[in-house]
């Protein structure tokens, strides 16, 4: 078996190679193989596609400079052969393996290359040649390591000659041993990556966004008429496993006493806004807050790419629609809000609000319809004044039905960047003397030793005992309850998004039984 951070490979996971023994690292040595450049140390390594593929992470010591390796199987010996191997499959694959076990079929039809040929090579050249080829025909070439990390969030290719940086969940920008030296190929690689996505790029249209079919989010140029220095593309991936409430807690974002706070807002159908700067998390906050609405409610999400997973089946997930050539065709985010408000939902979430769509949903606020969405901004004052400005264009007087927003940035502890909720703002609705917002912060970081603090009483909170008949007591223990669960399943690590769900539909559905069943398993530990 070979290691890698610890974690070691196991054999049965190897494909079989016909015509060659069973691959074993410990009799024939390890496909992947790396030492550190000089001057660096290694900060973490570990497997991507084990036993071929590792992800490295070195540093150097005296400059702090950080670089992300991908290590690969060698085709030093065989590089000749390889590129005879790519031409020979160009012709052999049918639609029916391609669509049904091309993984099988590669296989096979790589023996059949090497024996016809009378190729003789040794079980390390022969693997080495099968990892290749299945990232050739059926991966993202240069790039499918990094694809298939799901440590990495964002991957950037600035032209020809320049390293691929990525953004890593805990390394943050970070380059990469890629680099594109051939025009070509990286211009091969652009027009795959967007037909993929059922489009077409060329250089009379350069430009493409579009979607991958995991969800990743896809922007390539092509040529050197937009950008100098060759094709580039950025890829946001899809995240394959949902944030839940449990996420925000483990990586600090947001405190149990702040989710328990917004737990009882979105449960008793109050506004919310999740804003913030790119790459702050916003997305990721919304998804997780959706856990909170009642498992029966009839749901309608608006987004530009599909980027949030719902466990509510009474859920109409909708996406916009580019414009189909020069016939229109396009449908937008208003087209879609317009159709959901005639579905009467009681929750509409709209992926982000930067155009028309916006009057339109502070409306369907103001009507009384549940609305959550996400806004790019920086602070209370910005977030109102991109919401009156152009082209939102929303009255002062319908901001006042937006109940609760949520700033979020990316941070600085240290050296170390996290995403933080900085505040918790809650919109009081408008002073009569001054027809201005009423404005009050109730949650905010303390970033000098990484907590938070209730700086004030919650409005949304007094409302909410108000029309529920309860009293200051029993609000508290609501509160204190639904943090404790939270904390609860956070050190049994229940992070799954499958079982955050069925938790939370149990406690909708009976509150003491969820209570205890928690005090069961503790009394069972």
């Amino acid at each position: 078996m070979a290691e890698a951070g610890g974690k070691k490979v196991s054999e049965a996971k190897i494909p079989t190679l016909e015509g060659f023994p069973a691959y074993n690292p410990s009799v024939h040595g390890p496909l992947a193989t790396f030492s550190a450049p000089e001057g660096h140390v290694v900060l973490d390594k570990y497997w991507i596609d084990e036993p071929f593929v590792l992800a490295c992470i070195t540093e150097n010591p005296k400059t702090k400079e950080r670089l992300y390796h991908v290590v690969e199987p060698s085709l030093e010996k065989v590089q000749g052969i390889f590129a005879d191997l790519i031409n020979y499959l160009k012709f052999k694959f049918s639609l029916e393996e391609v669509t049904e076990g091309w993984e099988n079929a590669l296989l096979r039809h790589i023996s059949q290359f090497l024996r016809v040929g009378g190729r003789k090579i040794d079980v390390k050249d022969a693997y080495s040649l099968f990892y290749h080829a299945k990232r050739e025909c059926f991966g993202f070439k240069e790039i499918d390591a990094l694809m298939k990390d799901a440590e990495i969030e964002d991957i950037s290719c600035n032209g020809l000659g320049v390293p691929i940086f990525l953004y890593h969940r805990k390394y943050y920008n970070i380059p990469t041993n890629i680099v594109f030296t051939d025009e070509e190929r990286l211009n091969n690689l652009v027009i795959s990556l967007v037909e993929r996505c059922g489009k077409m790029i060329s250089f009379g249209k350069p430009t493409v966004d579009a979607t991958l079919p995991d969800g990743s989010r896809l922007q390539a140029t092509l040529g050197t008429e937009i950008t100098t220095r060759g094709s580039t593309f950025t890829i946001r991936k899809f995240a394959k496993e949902p944030f839940t409430p449990v996420h925000l807690l483990k990586h600090k974002t947001y405190s149990a006493e702040m989710l328990a706070y917004l737990w009882l807002a979105v449960e008793n159908k109050k506004n919310i806004i999740i804003v913030g700067e790119t790459a702050s998390g916003k997305t990721s906050t919304l998804n997780a807050l959706s856990l909170f609405i009642p498992p029966d409610a009839k749901i309608i999400s608006l987004e530009e790419t599909r980027e949030l997973t719902l466990y509510q089946q009474n859920w109409i997930p909708s996406v916009t629609r580019a414009t189909i050539g020069e016939g229109g065709g396009g449908i937008t985010l208003y087209d879609l809000l317009l159709q959901a408000m005639r579905q009467r939902p009681e929750c509409l979430i709209v992926g982000e609000v930067r155009g028309k769509e916006g009057l339109t949903l502070f409306q369907a606020m103001s009507t009384g319809h549940t609305c959550y969405s996400t806004l790019h901004s920086s602070s209370i004052e910005e977030a109102i004044n991109r919401l009156e400005g152009a082209p939102l264009n929303i009255p002062h007087n319908m901001i006042a039905a937006l109940d609760i927003a949520c700033f979020q940035s990316i941070s600085y502890l240290g050296q170390q960047r996290v995403r933080r909720a900085q505040s918790i703002v809650e919109i009081a609705g408008i002073d009569p003397a001054t027809n201005s917002l009423r404005v009050q912060e109730v949650f905010r970081w303390v970033p000098s030793n990484d907590t938070f603090e209730q700086v004030a009483a919650s409005v949304v909170l007094r409302e909410i005992a108000e029309r529920r008949g309860w009293s200051q007591d029993r609000l508290k223990k609501e509160l204190e309850t639904r943090a404790r669960l939270l904390e609860y399943l956070l050190e049994n690590n229940i992070i799954d998004h499958d079982k955050v769900s069925q938790f939370m539909r149990l406690y909708h559905i009976s509150p003491d039984e969820a209570v205890k069943k928690i005090s069961r398993e503790k009394q069972r530990r």
